[in-house]
């Protein structure tokens, strides 16, 4: 089995591809390398990915519609694509916004039209986002939830994300999957989240920045967790009319931040200095997922708590940075 991969420098998107390749597939990585975050980062990712023989790297940025229907000839025999490759971050947003329309948008259209010219493909599997709920005050939020008013661009752009591909399931049959991510964490992260800044910050002797004065909550969820919904997800292609599927993967679990914070802390063995703010613009107070559809569906059973989760990535980031 062949299956592109998208977004495999990333932090969602090396884990993913890694399982796969253990369990014997293929997997053909495409990553833009965009500079968003430390490059180095992604490419360390990348040289662990490469050391196994079933593994190609393709540099493309996914918005390249010359560049990404090439694969039609190259990867012909392909069978599934998890396109994951995004222009993250909802703070950014703000300030850079073509790069969301180009990359989650066009970037989604074209991994679409990719899908619909491959003769064997059985499955999309694509990232979508907890932000699409935007300030919905129903918690936990459920798939049955309208998510018609988002807080931000980049929740825009991943409810459009979500259209899109119901509309290419509706018109061309193609078996789609959207997966709603609920703040990830975990080895090897994004640098831009909440576990990597407070971590390097606290190492540091520097101020976190606390917003909303600390009445923040999130539904932390470990790599690991996420990975299994992914490949459980990949595995049991939609079979709605037309065939295309959302769910929410999550922890099913509300930590208040300063409790998160205070499980870093420990796993340091230093404290913190707390800088509380305002909220952000295009924040959200609370994030909680209903994972009842996910369990029905796929059996995803999420088993990571912060209480666990946050000490191995501790045990990750003091090795990789040497701390």
């Amino acid at each position: 089995m062949t299956i592109l991969l998208t977004g495999a420098a990333g932090f969602i998107g090396f884990h993913v591809a890694k399982a796969f390749l253990d369990r014997g597939e293929q997997v053909v990585g495409i990553d833009n390398l965009n500079d968003y975050y430390d490059v180095t980062l992604k490419q360390a990712r990348l040289e662990r990915l490469t050391s196994n023989a079933a593994f190609i790297f393709r540099k493309i940025d996914i918005s390249d519609r010359q560049a990404v229907l090439q694969l039609t000839t190259d990867y012909r025999d392909a069978t599934g694509i998890i396109s994951l490759a995004a222009q993250a971050g909802v703070r950014h947003s703000l300030t850079n916004p073509y790069a969301y329309i180009n990359s989650n948008v066009m970037g989604q259209v074209v991994m679409l039209e990719l899908a619909r010219l491959l003769p064997n493909l059985t499955n999309f599997v694509y990232a979508s986002s907890s932000s699409v709920y935007g300030g919905n005050t129903k918690l936990p939020s459920s798939i049955e939830d309208a998510v018609e008013k988002p807080n931000s661009l980049y929740a825009a752009t991943k409810r459009a994300d979500e259209l899109i591909a119901y509309t290419y399931a509706h018109l061309y049959g193609i078996r789609a999957t959207g997966l709603r991510f609920f703040t990830v964490y975990g080895p090897w992260g994004r640098p831009d989240m909440a576990a990597f800044i407070f971590t390097r910050a606290i190492l540091a002797r520097q101020p976190i920045r606390v917003f909303n004065y600390g009445e923040m909550w999130r539904d932390f969820t470990y790599i690991d967790d996420i990975v299994d919904g992914v490949v459980r997800a990949f595995d049991r292609p939609s079979n709605l009319t037309p065939p295309h599927s959302v769910y929410n993967l999550g922890n099913h679990r509300s930590e208040k931040l300063t409790d998160f914070i205070a499980e870093i802390e420990k796993a340091l063995g230093r404290s913190a200095e707390l800088c509380f703010e305002p909220i952000q613009p295009g924040d959200v107070v609370r994030t909680n997922a209903d994972i009842d559809a996910s369990i029905r569906d796929l059996g995803f059973a999420p088993t990571t708590p912060i209480q666990i989760g946050i000490p191995k990535f501790i045990e990750w980031y003091r090795e990789c940075y040497s701390t």
